[in-house]
C-alpha cells in the first residue's frame, strides 16, 4: 500500500503529538481499531508517521467484538491491517449482555468504559505502553457540550491521559483534525470501514448533540470559540462554588438582623 498525506494533515497530527508529546522513543502503541472510519485513518496516518518519523515506536492494531451480532465480520480490517503491515488482534467479550442485562441508563457511557478496560488489560498484559484512539476535534467540542449539559462540568476527553492503575497512557493524535476533514481523506484514501452494528448508536448522547446543535459544528467561529473554551486559562470568570443551604440560611438572617 502507498502511504501518503497531504502537508495539512501531517501538520495538525503531529502538532497534537509534539503539544501533547504523545509519542515518544521506544513506544510500543496500540491502535483501538473499531473499524469506523476514524480508527482507520489514525492507524493509517500512525504507520505513515512509523516510516517516517525519526522516532522509534511499534505500532499495532486491536479491535474489541462487542457481539452485536453473531457473525461480525473483521475480514477487511485484517486485510487493511496486512496491507499496512501491522500486527492485528481481535478480543471477543459480552459487553452487550452486559449492558443489556444491568439495564444501564447510559449504555454508551458504559460501553465505551468497559471497552477502554478490555483493552487496556490486553496491552498492558501484551507489554503495550499506549494506547491510541481516534476522536478528533468534533468528537472533543461535542463532549465538552455533553458534560456541560448533561452534567454541568467543564470537561471533556484529554489528549493524553494516564491511567496510573495500568501504568499506561491513552494518547489521541487526531484532535486537531475535524470530522470532515477525515471524511475526505476516507474517500480519498478508499478506507472502508465496517458497518456500526451497535443497537444503541443512534441513540446516543452524541449523536442526539450533533443533531441538535448541528448549527455550532457548521459555523467555524462559533466551534473554535467552543474549544477555546476547553482549554486551562488564567483568565476564567465563573461563579464562586456554590454554598450549602445553611450557610446561605444564616447569612440572609443576619442581613434581616435575626442575629
Amino acid at each position: 500500500m502507498q502511504l501518503s498525506l497531504s502537508k495539512e494533515y501531517n501538520n495538525k497530527i503531529m502538532k497534537a503529538i509534539a503539544e501533547f508529546n504523545l509519542i515518544n522513543d521506544g513506544d510500543r502503541i496500540m491502535v483501538g481499531l473499531s473499524g469506523g472510519k476514524d480508527s482507520l485513518f489514525l492507524l493509517y496516518a500512525l504507520r505513515l508517521l512509523q516510516l517516517h518519523m525519526v522516532v522509534n515506536f511499534e505500532l499495532a492494531a486491536l479491535t474489541v467484538d462487542n457481539r452485536f451480532n453473531n457473525e461480525s465480520d473483521f475480514l477487511p480490517l485484517k486485510v487493511f491491517c496486512q496491507e499496512l503491515n501491522v500486527e492485528y488482534h481481535i478480543i471477543k467479550t459480552d459487553i452487550l449482555n452486559e449492558i443489556s442485562e444491568n439495564n444501564t441508563g447510559n449504555p454508551c457511557a458504559k460501553c465505551s468504559y468497559l471497552r477502554k478496560g478490555v483493552m487496556a488489560d490486553f496491552i498492558k498484559n501484551n507489554g503495550y505502553n499506549k494506547l491510541a484512539l481516534g476522536h478528533h476535534y468534533d468528537d472533543a467540542v461535542a463532549t465538552f457540550l455533553i458534560s456541560t449539559i448533561y452534567s454541568g462540568q467543564l470537561k471533556t476527553f484529554l489528549p493524553k491521559r494516564y491511567l496510573s492503575k495500568m501504568d499506561i497512557y491513552i494518547i489521541r493524535p487526531l484532535v486537531y483534525l475535524r470530522e470532515k476533514k477525515i471524511k475526505e481523506i476516507k474517500k480519498d484514501k478508499n478506507l472502508n470501514s465496517i458497518n456500526n452494528l451497535c443497537p444503541y448508536e443512534k441513540k446516543s448522547k452524541r449523536n442526539v448533540i450533533r443533531k441538535k446543535l448541528d448549527f455550532i459544528f457548521n459555523n467555524k467561529q462559533i466551534f473554535y470559540n467552543i474549544a477555546s473554551a476547553m482549554r486551562d486559562k488564567n483568565n476564567i470568570e465563573l461563579w464562586p462554588q456554590k454554598m450549602s443551604g445553611e450557610e446561605i440560611l444564616n447569612k440572609m438572617n443576619k442581613l434581616w438582623g435575626k442575629y
